[in-house]
């Protein structure tokens, strides 16, 4: 099996995938059961304060934020509204601009100039859940330090320092680790580097890709995920030659059901997209001047083009924190259900974080907004009040796509649960479909495509209930309406 190929599968496999940007969805079977007889309570702990002195006179902060997405800014909000942020926060982060909704990098940002794209400032922090507008002002305004484009270097937890890319030396009372993800790329030698090979993780990312967008004619977009699936979407609103490769039997292989992708991918195919399955990269090659043109398969085929978008996978940006403590199953920090990790004033939230999944009794790490959203603002919230309840998160994952004006067809689906058991699809994908899994007689998941906003509120309430359900009664539903009936009553016994 060649590097490539392995690459491509062990993402492929993985445990903890982004929707991400990416937004990924994790198979929440293949993540390891907390054993009963190894709780992580790391129990409580005081916390720490900046003591003053003279070496670090200028460089006292009480609180630090490592990281500048979408945790760190639910974060920053908390400590705003607990009255903890002013002189007493400082945001750290690699990025040139305040945290944003990262999930419209790969959506509506991408579309044609046309076709009225997002852009910053529309979707920063905290617009995405219905909240304030967080500009760079706003961070201002409220006290917060915000330290761009120098990202942390390194950690002592002795000293409690942090020493960032320009050569800053922090010292933190309390300090929160909110560094999200790296995309994984292609080696260099395959041509993962070349010009006209894009990864979209940051806006700076989904810039340069649009300017290649511009004066494509020819794109291949590698992965068959949350990024593959929106990045192509959005190419076609391009109207661009686009195919979309990669090595699996179908698209979203850790949620959807062969069944249901086979719908979207007609769906695809309808909007002029190509697909090419079950394959794996040779190499890119490139143009005397260094530019893409074409992908090379192990196969032998040969692709055509100038743009290459690659979407395989994410991993956690945990290179400077080593020291912290990682979990080597599911990767990341290890914390607790407040997001503490076993060492005194330090924490971890989003991406980075793998926590007790409460509700089935296992360490997950997800790697997604809305995670990252609740995490950010549960931490903080346990961090300045003493709060004790538990973090006890519903896994909750969606996607829009084709949304551009013009489309024929807008695609809105939502997933709640977890995706164990043997599924049950109800519906004709137009104008609606829905799948529930089955576990032991439970409902354990449900993925809805094109509901109505009653239908998707009810979709948490069944996940988290687990209720037992009739599947013969439920199989035998003639809509999707009659099956969240049938679901529905199931609460109420």
């Amino acid at each position: 099996m060649s590097s490539v190929r392995r690459l491509m599968t062990s993402m492929t496999n993985s445990l903890s995938l982004k929707h991400g940007l990416s937004l990924w969805c994790p198979q929440f079977a293949a993540l390891n059961r907390i054993p009963r007889s190894s709780s992580i309570g790391f129990g409580n702990f005081p916390r720490s304060y900046v003591v003053a002195s003279s070496a670090f006179a200028n460089e006292n902060r009480e609180f630090v934020i490592v990281g500048g997405g979408n945790a760190a800014g639910y974060a920053a909000r908390s400590f705003v509204e607990q009255g903890m942020a002013d002189g007493k926060l400082c945001i750290v982060c690699k990025e040139a601009v305040a945290p944003y909704e990262r999930p419209a990098l790969t959506k509506a940002y991408l579309f044609p100039p046309d076709k009225k794209p997002a852009r910053l400032p529309g979707f920063h922090t905290c617009v995405g859940s219905g909240g304030e507008r967080q500009t760079a002002d706003w961070y201002k305004e409220n006290g917060i330090e915000m330290l761009y484009e120098d990202p942390v270097t390194g950690v002592d937890i002795e000293k409690q320092t942090l020493t960032t890319s320009s050569g800053k030396l922090l010292k933190y009372g309390s300090l929160i680790i909110a560094t999200g993800c790296t995309a994984v790329r292609f080696p260099e030698k395959i041509g993962g580097n070349l010009s006209g090979v894009h990864y979209i993780r940051d806006v700076a990312d989904a810039d340069s890709l649009i300017q290649s967008l511009g004066r494509a004619q020819k794109v291949v977009v590698v992965g068959g995920g949350y990024i593959g699936m929106e990045v192509a979407a959005a190419a076609a609103g391009w109207k661009l030659d686009t195919t979309v490769i990669f090595p699996g039997s179908h698209l979203m292989p850790r949620l959807f059901t062969p069944s249901l992708a086979h719908r979207y991918e007609e769906l695809y195919q309808q909007n002029g997209i190509k697909f090419m399955k079950g394959v794996a990269i040779e190499n890119i090659e490139a143009s005397s001047d260094g530019r893409v043109t074409a992908v090379k398969l192990q196969n032998g085929s040969r692709i055509e083009a100038d743009t290459v978008i690659v979407g395989i996978g994410a991993k956690p940006a945990v290179s400077a924190f080593e020291s912290v403590g990682l979990n080597n199953t599911v990767g990341g920090i290890q914390v607790d259900g407040h997001f503490r990790t076993n060492v005194p004033g330090v924490l971890a939230i989003g991406d980075v974080a793998a926590f007790p999944l409460k509700m089935y009794d296992r360490i997950a790490r997800v790697e997604h907004v809305g995670h990252a959203r609740q995490s950010g603002r549960h931490c903080v919230n346990a961090l300045l009040s003493g709060k004790t309840d538990l973090y006890d998160y519903l896994p909750h994952f969606y996607s829009r796509v084709f949304e551009y004006e013009g489309s024929t067809r807008k695609v809105w689906w939502q997933f709640y649960g977890d995706n164990v058991g043997e599924p049950i699809e109800i519906g004709k994908f137009d104008p609606k479909i829905i799948t529930f899994w089955i576990d032991s007689g439970k409902l354990k998941g449900v993925l809805l495509e094109s509901g109505s906003p009653e239908e998707f509120e009810l979709l948490p309430k069944l996940a988290r209930s687990q209720p037992p359900v009739d599947k013969a009664k439920l199989q035998s539903a003639s809509s999707v309406e009659e099956a969240l009936q049938i679901a529905q009553s199931s609460l109420q016994v």
